[in-house]
């Protein structure tokens, strides 16, 4: 046994919650359909894994954790608010943004309105390239 310093220890811990959190809004954004039930699964999985965390570590607050909640929560929003949503959202890569877009919204809105708000992300994403 190695006995690793509580700072040193604290790091690993962050590292991996953030790497985790990433990887859990990297899964929803993989997601091809999503019904109104799965959305509030989403939820309910995500406050399992912050309890069991806070179990584990005594890191707080919890790294990334806004990140999921705000993504989970643009699950809910409406046409109108998701394009401001998606300017003020920079953080989210591309496809993150685009799944919101084409799996939230994509049975609710016409396709017009799905082009607006994708051509919303392509000029977010254009200044990157």
């Amino acid at each position: 046994r190695v006995r690793i310093p509580l700072p040193v220890s604290n790091i690993l811990w962050e590292h991996c919650i953030r790497l985790a959190n990433r990887t859990l809004v990297e899964g929803y954004a993989n997601v091809k359909k999503c019904s109104n039930e799965g959305r509030a699964l989403m939820q309910l999985d995500f406050q399992q894994f912050l309890m069991k965390l806070e179990k584990l570590t005594d890191i707080r607050p919890i790294p990334d954790k806004e990140f999921v909640e705000t993504y989970i929560k643009a699950y809910y929003l409406t046409e109108n608010d998701m394009e401001n949503w998606i300017k003020e959202h920079r953080e989210y890569s591309t496809k993150q943004l685009t799944n919101l877009v084409n799996i939230c919204l994509g049975t609710y809105i016409n396709k017009k309105a799905r082009q607006k708000l994708l051509a919303a992300i392509d000029d977010i994403d254009r200044p990157k390239r």
